[in-house]
């Protein structure tokens, strides 16, 4: 996916323009949402917290041609707003991996091959459930939100061969939690 401002209409000469905005609003909301929530770990605050990037996004809007890659910097910016919301409020709750999934799609099967699908996923979030949360948080960024190694690291201030590895940890441990 192209994440340069080019690409989604926010240029030199249009950096005001509220439809290229609400475009980056409808792209990334959820992905920020889902991202801030596996952090702060409330749904109320992750949602305000999401919302306050892309008012500081709107706020900034004149200077977004300098920004390189539009998603990195979402991210970035959302994980900076989640750290300066859990020093203030000192508090973490424990995560719910299936409030996060959507459902997946179902077609119309017969109802053994249904049981199945769904078997299997609940086994999958729950080895997903049981990672180590950093590991987890990684394998989220990559499988879930499509991010880039290079962009995960650069996220969680950590080196390409961490995330990497740390995928790695998490595909063989959901792999033997479904043997």
């Amino acid at each position: 996916m192209d994440t340069t401002l080019d690409s989604i209409g926010i240029s030199a000469t249009g950096a005001n323009d509220q439809h290229a905005f609400e475009a980056i609003y409808r792209q990334y909301f959820i992905r920020l949402f889902r991202f801030c929530y596996a952090i702060v770990h409330e749904k109320g605050p992750a949602e305000e917290i999401a919302n306050d990037v892309f008012l500081s996004i709107w706020k900034k809007r004149d200077s977004l041609t300098a920004i390189d890659n539009l998603e990195v910097y979402l991210y970035i910016s959302a994980k900076n707003h989640c750290l300066n919301y859990l020093r203030s409020h000192r508090h973490p709750q424990p995560i719910d991996i299936e409030a996060l999934s959507d459902e997946a799609l179902q077609f119309q099967a017969d109802p053994e091959s249904l049981l199945i699908r769904t078997e299997t996923m609940k086994s999958v979030v729950a080895a997903i459930d049981r990672l180590p949360p950093r590991c987890k948080l990684i394998f989220k960024l990559i499988k879930e939100d499509g991010l880039k190694y290079k962009d995960v690291a650069k996220l969680l201030d950590l080196s390409v061969k961490t995330v990497e590895a740390q995928l790695t940890i998490a595909i063989r441990k959901i792999a033997q939690a479904l043997r």
